[in-house]
């Protein structure tokens, strides 16, 4: 009896999203319906994601075959990992398998001969053939192909190892409240000083105190104090009172934070020593505004920065940005409405300037704001670059990690996206790339995240997302 082992059954899809998840069922065996290996076959010309995925589980299946020899598929074949892939979790000692017989078509069961059918119709036929006690179980992230497996009696999952995390809502949110009793916790043991104007507090952190560096925290109520972790080392953290972006003489760029998370969001903007920063926040919380803002008022007037690179995912990434006519720079501006449109508000309204001064403004501006394409960041390194990363909810976790590789020394990359409007195919809440980023760099000292709450767009905007 085999104690909890399974045969787990892959669709092409699971194949196509993550390569790799042949070799991640652990001790469990996986299986191949011929049909699934013809669609990989079709799946694999391109340039897309999906094509590059579908042509790299070809090359791992043929290492396998390679690498044990071909007599071996009968009896399946080990799923050693190729060396060079390092994956998170137990290596997999289960071995591959593969449909070695043609099911005689029962026309009576699923009527017409359609592709998803054969597959059903081979995890039958291996129920069938397969002990009695070794679970027959079917992972596919096509939810209709999900429900007729459910329909002819097979247990069915979606393919969810490549989540950040299990369920959206506990996705740090990078801004923290306190309790009202927190000075009289803290009170003993706290040391304070000021360097360079700035006010900090060492304290001692308590068990519930799951800090993590550059996480904002506030005091509710009347003392309204807002600080960030500025470090945490074991028991002991040191807190810093931020920066005050709600006043008009700290304005970025003459924009002023109208909450409390978007003066978090400027800070961790305006921080020299935070290279990465991520922004979640449904429409009309200033994503985009804030991070031009700061942008503008670094590379233009500290000069910190050498341009600002806007980019964003073109939804269909990966694929060409078409028969538009023009440059790169042309191409994506049809996409870049969103910049077009905050740059009217960062623009100074010089009256006295006239047309022919706004204009000189703007000829300024747009020699130092940049519209990339992301299809032609490969292989690219960025110096002392401002990169905006529009609309980032919708890039997966490779082509996050291919984006962010990109910085060279001196560059800072802000990530902006809604997760609530996912565009792309099989990506969800908790498997989006800016989720992954979200979740993978909340330990390290140089990256900062801020969920924006309130709409800040107009009265009309903001009754419009309460009633609609």
């Amino acid at each position: 009896m085999n104690h909890g082992k399974r045969i787990y059954v892959l669709d092409t899809n699971v194949l196509m999203h993550d390569p790799t998840a042949l070799f991640r069922f652990e001790e469990h065996d996986v299986y191949l319906p011929m049909q699934v290996i013809e669609e990989l076959d079709n799946g694999k010309k391109g340039t897309s994601e999906a094509s590059r995925n579908a042509r790299q589980v070809s090359r791992f299946i043929n290492e396998l075959i390679e690498a044990q020899g071909a007599d071996r598929i009968a009896s399946g074949l080990k799923l050693e990992r190729p060396g060079g892939l390092q994956l998170r979790g137990a290596s997999s000692s289960g071995v591959l398998r593969f449909q070695t017989t043609v099911p005689k078509e029962d026309k009576t069961s699923f009527g017409a001969v359609a592709p998803d059918n054969r597959i059903l119709g081979a995890i039958l036929a291996l129920r069938a053939e397969a002990d009695a006690d070794l679970p027959v179980v079917f992972v596919s992230k096509d939810i209709n192909l999900r429900i007729k497996a459910a329909i002819a009696g097979i247990p069915s999952e979606d393919y969810e190892n490549d989540r950040a995390l299990d369920d959206f809502s506990l996705l740090y949110t990078g801004a923290t409240a306190l309790p009202e009793d927190f000075w009289q916790r803290h009170g003993k043991g706290l040391r304070s000083w000021t360097d360079k104007g700035r006010t900090y507090y060492e304290l001692r952190r308590g068990e519930d105190d799951d800090w993590h560096p550059n996480q904002f925290l506030y005091l509710p109520g009347d003392e309204e104090s807002e600080f960030r972790v500025a470090s945490v080392e074991g028991e002991r953290a040191v807190l810093q009172i931020v920066d005050d972006y709600r006043s008009h003489q700290h304005a970025v760029w003459g924009i002023t934070a109208r909450n409390r998370e978007q003066n978090f969001a400027l800070n961790a903007l305006m921080d020299p020593e935070v290279d990465f920063v991520t922004l979640l926040g449904t429409a009309g919380t200033g994503k985009t505004l804030l991070a031009l803002a700061a942008g503008l008022a670094q590379t233009m007037d500290a000069q910190r920065y050498r341009e600002i690179i806007m980019t964003r995912a073109t939804i269909s990434v990966g694929e060409d940005i078409g028969f538009l006519p023009g440059t790169e720079e042309e191409k994506m501006t049809p996409w870049m409405g969103a910049l077009t449109d905050n740059l009217e508000v960062l623009m100074p309204s010089n009256k006295e300037g006239g047309s022919w001064g706004r204009a000189a403004t703007n000829d300024l501006l747009a020699s130092r704001i940049k519209i990339r394409s992301m299809n032609f960041m490969r292989g690219r390194t960025l110096l002392d670059r401002w990169l905006i990363l529009d609309e980032a909810q919708n890039l997966t976790p490779k082509q996050m990690k291919t984006l962010i590789t990109r910085a060279g020394p001196g560059t800072k990359i802000v990530c902006l996206g809604n997760v609530e409007q996912i565009d792309t195919p099989y990506l969800t809440e908790t498997t989006s790339g800016l989720t992954y980023a979200v979740d993978r760099f909340k330990h390290w000292a140089h990256s900062a995240h801020v969920t924006l709450r309130r709409g800040e767009r107009s009265r009309l905007a903001d009754y419009a997302s309460e009633v609609l």
